[in-house]
């Protein structure tokens, strides 16, 4: 019989920016972390939403990432649904759902992380890109290249992307 090995480290690219998918990475990731697993997890455009604290931040914009800032949501509590989100309807259903059954909420899901120690990157490159700053992030966040996650996925069993 062959002995099982545990995995050492998970890594996960949050590439989207809805409601139930950056859930279901917190998810993920929040038990490889609590389960002893080494955890990374890097976010890259949309997913950089889920990283934002809210609130005015003096970053300088062109327009176009101007434009962009007003689009985007300003804080994970504000992510809609990747279906049936119904200008915010079904969002705030399944928020209510998940209140009810006693369901961590996503800013729980992102406390929990923090607390286990989740290593969370934001991608430089898509942080240029779409006109966010280092200031509208939540405290805690490392922002590093692609180069970074690739190291830490070539050592990683367990390898998401999460769009």
């Amino acid at each position: 019989m062959s002995e099982k090995t545990e995995p050492k480290k998970a890594t996960f690219i949050v590439f989207a920016g809805s409601l139930d998918k950056v859930m279901g990475a917190f998810i993920l990731a929040t038990t490889a972390a609590a389960m002893g697993i080494e955890t990374t997890m890097f976010f890259t455009f949309w997913g950089l939403s889920a990283l934002k604290k809210g609130g005015p931040a003096d970053c300088k914009r062109n327009w176009m990432q101007t434009m962009l800032g007003w689009m985007l949501p300003k804080k994970p509590a504000n992510l809609p649904l990747s279906q049936l989100n119904m200008g915010g309807m079904g969002a705030g259903m399944l928020k209510k759902i998940m209140a009810q059954k006693k369901i961590a909420s996503l800013p729980e899901l992102i406390e929990m992380a923090i607390d286990l120690d989740v290593r969370m990157i934001a991608c430089q490159m898509s942080l240029d890109a779409m006109g966010i700053c280092r200031e509208e992030l939540i405290d805690g966040v490392e922002i590093a290249g692609a180069a970074t996650y690739v190291g830490e996925a070539q050592d990683a069993a367990i390898n998401l992307f999460i769009s």
